[in-house]
């Protein structure tokens, strides 16, 4: 690991020291070849005081044990009819696999127990169908599992759940994962699956929220084979669970990358509350001049040195993810012209094309509206097509700029096209 890659793990411990992870790991990832490496990811997270719960499914063992005695399963992912043949087929696949967990965290060098957190009851009788030994989740055995946490032991939870009278059901993982989570108030839900994250409109989203969430499930845009883990993200965030991802099982380090980057490599599912916009500070000058580095390198904005930044901080705002900046912008108020700049927009290379930028532009607009300013001027030298398209902007002339900013403007030599909004009232 490079000392920059600790550093910014470093960056994120403070957040989640003493905060409680689950981990829910699709039975196709537990028997992969790197699924040694996800438990030393675990093994990463206890050593900086994070406790994570391990979830697994069995669905993949369920499909194998079926073929290999030739019978046929009346379900295979939990959630359906559950006959005793196939509970037979998911309790011998789903000891197996978890006591396969357990020796993995063993050679992790972590204390772990199998428990029997989960008291269900039958689902039922739906729409006419009875379910037989599918069960639903009566409740999670919190005592149980903050105890084990609390002695330094990872609790593994198999997709299986049991009544007062000693009754076995079949319970989805997803459902279990989710359960667990809300249970434990934990802060983030990790799904680890063999896809790369949610695929919406034919790509993975890299993060949306749950009420875009739903939206793509409700068009029908989004990949059905991951729908269970849509919905169970969404219901996770709207139980309190702050973030949820789903990412790939196969990927090495995938875990810890999900977890301690801006980046990560699936798919993060969250509420309102995670991204912000806020005014920058004094300390931000910093990450505001890492941010546009490349920017003014590609000679897309003008150079700032922090010196300048610093002077004018109080026009800049930041949107954070996690309390990392990933994308910058600033709003100059020219009082006498009743006008002003949206200046210095620049969003990170790994966040581009979701969205930020767009957000970052109608920030801008609301606060000048709020100013009372009739006109938002922005200059570019490449994204002028960006501005006129996507957010509004008519070409104007350097003749438009107030007297202090055309006296820059020519100073400068970059002769930037000189882009103009009205600002009506908005109703």
């Amino acid at each position: 690991m490079k000392p920059t890659d600790l550093r910014g793990i470093l960056r994120y411990v403070p957040q989640f020291r003493e905060k409680i992870f689950v981990v829910a790991v699709d039975g196709a990832v537990v028997t992969d070849e790197n699924f040694g490496n996800i438990l030393m990811d675990v093994a990463v997270l206890w050593s900086l005081n994070i406790r994570a719960v391990l979830v697994h499914g069995a669905s993949a063992q369920i499909r194998a044990l079926a073929q290999s005695e030739g019978v046929e399963p009346s379900d295979i992912e939990g959630s359906g009819v559950t006959n005793a043949t196939t509970l037979r087929l998911a309790l011998g696949a789903a000891n197996r696999l978890t006591h396969e967990i357990l020796e993995g965290l063993n050679a992790a060098d972590l204390r772990a127990a199998s428990t029997n957190a989960i008291i269900a009851s039958p689902l039922g009788i739906l729409h006419g169908v009875d379910h037989l030994h599918t069960g639903r989740v009566e409740r999670v055995d919190q005592e149980l599992l903050q105890t084990l946490l609390a002695h330094g032991i990872v609790p593994v939870v198999p997709p299986l759940g049991v009544d007062g009278d000693g009754n076995t059901y079949r319970i989805n993982s997803d459902t279990v994962a989710l359960e667990v989570a809300r249970t434990l108030r934990a802060v983030k839900l990790i799904y680890i699956t063999t896809a790369d994250g949610l695929v919406v409109n034919g790509r993975v989203a890299r993060q949306i929220l749950v009420g875009e969430l739903a939206e793509s499930l409700q068009k029908g845009v989004l990949a059905p084979e991951l729908a269970s883990k849509a919905r169970h993200a969404m219901a996770a965030c709207k139980a309190g669970v702050q973030r949820v991802h789903i990412i790939n099982g196969r990927v090495d380090d995938g875990l810890l990358s999900e977890v301690f980057s801006n980046e990560g490599i699936g798919t993060l599912v969250y509420a309102n509350d995670y991204q912000q916009i806020r005014r920058a500070r004094r300390k931000d000058v910093r990450s505001i001049a890492q941010l546009i580095h490349d920017s003014v390198e590609n000679e897309e904005l003008m150079p700032r040195t922090r010196g300048m930044i610093e002077k004018e901080i109080v026009d800049y705002y930041l949107f954070e993810i996690d309390r990392n900046p990933v994308a910058c912008v600033a709003l100059r108020v020219y009082a006498q012209e009743n006008k002003g700049e949206l200046a210095c927009l620049c969003v990170r290379p790994s966040h581009e094309n979701q969205g930020i930028g767009r957000k970052m532009v109608q920030f801008v607009e609301s606060k000048a509206r709020e100013n009372g300013l009739d006109e938002l001027l922005a200059m570019s030298t490449q994204a002028f097509a960006y501005f006129q398209a996507k957010a509004g902007f008519v070409e104007g002339s350097p003749d438009d700029l107030p007297p202090t900013r055309r006296a820059q403007y020519d100073q400068s030599g970059r002769r930037s096209k000189v882009l103009i909004k009205r600002l009506g009232r908005k109703g």
